[in-house]
């Protein structure tokens, strides 16, 4: 069995303060990671197993990756690699691209690709027994999720830490809701995680309008270094789904 890699302290703290916040976890829950094999999942899971050894709220943990059949994406290494660390894996594999070009209509590709896959994931934690879907995003997803939001919608929304889908069967946590791509990246590089650079290349051949967020929002930090305390203070109402409950 391979063995887990023990997350950095910091990691480890904003994560368990996201989980506390918002009520993530609940004694006897059944996880299950949506897991792509870039770093923020991949460190996720590692969190996630340190979390299931030392927590005092029981809980069990499964994976579940769904292979969109896109060019120069291979997440196969996946089956392997986390059984071997002890967890279930669900591997799926559906051919999003050719689906997406017979039905897709208005929307980008990767807004058609991400609603698919979530639809995948779903199905299989109904059909697995898991009642909590755990998503990777972290705070500067949020961020920049908030600010297309604003620019391009004219609309104050970002994602939620803590909420029921709409058919009111699944819970989904966002446990990396504090964390910076930065900590997920340096913990992956610094642990050796294999790693999927592009785990999603459709999305890095043209430039979107995510990407010049993160741009915009990189320049923003170097001239104020407190930009993502202040966004996180501002995004902080928009993150309470319609169950959490927090301490804030």
């Amino acid at each position: 069995m391979t063995a887990a890699v023990k997350p950095p302290r910091p990691l480890l703290r904003l994560a368990g303060q996201a989980i506390a916040d918002y009520a993530m976890i609940r004694p006897g829950d059944r996880l299950l990671l949506g897991l792509s094999g870039g770093k923020d999942s991949l460190s996720l899971l590692h969190i996630l197993l340190a979390l299931r050894d030392k927590a005092l709220v029981k809980f069990e943990l499964g994976t579940a990756t769904v292979d969109p059949c896109i060019e120069g994406f291979d997440p196969a290494y996946l089956k392997d690699l986390v059984p071997g660390l002890g967890v279930p894996h669900f591997y799926r594999r559906q051919d999003i691209v050719g689906r997406a070009r017979t039905t897709m209509k208005s929307d980008s590709f990767c807004a058609y690709c991400a609603r698919m896959r979530r639809g995948i994931l779903y199905d299989t934690a109904r059909r697995e027994g898991y009642n909590v879907l755990v998503l990777a995003q972290h705070l500067d997803d949020l961020a920049e999720s908030f600010l297309m939001s604003a620019f391009y919608n004219g609309r104050l929304r970002t994602m939620k830490a803590h909420y029921v889908n709409d058919a009111g069967d699944l819970r989904i946590i966002r446990p990396f809701v504090y964390v910076r791509e930065r900590q997920t990246a340096d913990f992956a590089t610094r642990a050796g995680l294999p790693v999927t650079v592009d785990n999603c290349p459709a999305c890095f051949r043209i430039p979107t309008k995510r990407q010049h967020i993160k741009i915009l929002l990189a320049a923003q930090e170097k001239e104020n270094k407190m930009l993502f305390d202040s966004l996180l203070s501002t995004m902080r109402p928009l993150m309470v789904g319609d169950i959490a409950i927090t301490n804030k």
